[in-house]
């Protein structure tokens, strides 16, 4: 019998990656979704990607779930092998009120690790992010970012989604130290995931991507990001699940450091007709457009920051070197152009 995986937030972008592999690999799959009336859109979506789609309703099925409520999350372990936790939200911008990112990551991060725990499943895979490791300086002495640095969620200017990614982490570490010793804990730390989409439904990082090719803003700010393709997110939660030298680990999955300007000159390189703008914005001027957009705000205590990453530890998981990003930045951008989502 093939393994029974729960996946959390199915119909995410990142997560309906993952469904893909765990149903190529030949796991059965247990989707979360908050709305079952979105389970058309996730099976649309894995339908056409699928070498073998024809038993595609015997190995894929769905549950209403929500992070900030118990209700049916005994029902959905029953009979699972494998908890696999992706959903958490990720804004453009941030909240008015932290508390409504904070809570349901670190709350729905414990209900889903009791619930398994209470179920009897040993082995569970949990997404958090880089920003769980790199939202604070490089402490003195370290070269480069790699697992064992944690961010500080007390640090001044950090915003809501970083506190809550590392928050959220801390207390699943946390509940199986001190109440579930058995699980079996890995958690893989995506960068900044960028790469073609499985449908036309996306999230907040291809959409920054449709704001570079839309030339939205007139300069780019001197900011940028750890990145990494989504097919070796995707490949990476698969991968650990009969790994032992993962168990009790963190994986930072990340190919490299790319600026705004870096990106939009991949995508300038591979569309040079189209207008976008490559140009980056002194610094002063970032603070001043910071006024009056939330999205624009978030970024101004990162400018001119540049995050060198040690993934040396995905590289030996997965037995190789990462995809290029800046590919996967070409290939998220002709997803969006292809099927006119501009």
């Amino acid at each position: 019998m093939p393994k029974t995986v729960l996946l959390t937030g199915a119909s995410g972008y990142i997560a309906k990656h993952i469904a893909l592999q765990l149903l190529e690999a030949g796991y059965s799959v247990r989707g979360t979704i908050r709305d079952l009336n979105r389970a058309d859109e996730v099976i649309n979506a894995l339908r056409p990607h699928l070498t073998h789609a024809d038993d595609l309703d015997d190995r894929l099925s769905f549950v209403a779930l929500d992070l900030t409520s118990d209700d049916n999350w005994t029902e959905a372990m029953s009979g699972v092998d494998v908890l696999m936790h992706t959903a958490s939200p990720f804004p453009m911008t941030q909240p008015k009120d932290e508390d409504d990112l904070i809570r349901p990551a670190v709350d729905g991060a414990l209900r889903a690790l009791r619930a398994a725990h209470q179920a009897g499943i040993q082995r569970v895979i949990m997404t958090s992010s880089t920003a769980a490791i790199n939202g604070s300086p490089l402490p003195a002495g370290d070269s480069a970012y790699s697992e064992t640095n944690w961010t500080d969620p007390n640090e001044p200017d950090i915003s809501s989604y970083t506190k809550s990614k590392t928050l959220a982490e801390r207390a699943a570490w946390d509940y199986v130290k001190t109440e579930a010793p058995d699980l079996k804990l890995t958690v893989i730390n995506p960068g900044f995931v960028v790469g073609a989409p499985l449908d036309h439904k996306f999230g907040t990082s291809v959409g920054v991507i449709k704001r570079i090719l839309n030339a939205k803003d007139p300069m780019l700010p001197n900011f940028g990001f750890s990145c990494v393709d989504v097919i070796d997110v995707a490949e990476a939660h698969v991968s650990v699940i009969d790994n032992p030298a993962t168990y009790g680990q963190r994986i930072m999955t990340v190919d490299r450091f790319m600026t705004f300007a870096e990106i939009a000159k991949a995508l300038k390189s591979a569309y040079p007709k189209r207008r976008i703008v490559t140009r980056t914005a002194p610094d002063f001027i970032v603070r001043f457009l910071a006024i009056f957009d939330p999205a624009v705000r978030q970024i101004v205590p990162l400018l001119g920051q540049i995050d060198k990453i040690d993934n040396s530890r995905i590289m030996k998981t997965l037995g190789r070197g990462m995809r290029r990003t800046p590919k996967s930045v070409v290939a998220t951008a002709a997803h969006l152009i292809d099927n006119e989502l501009l």
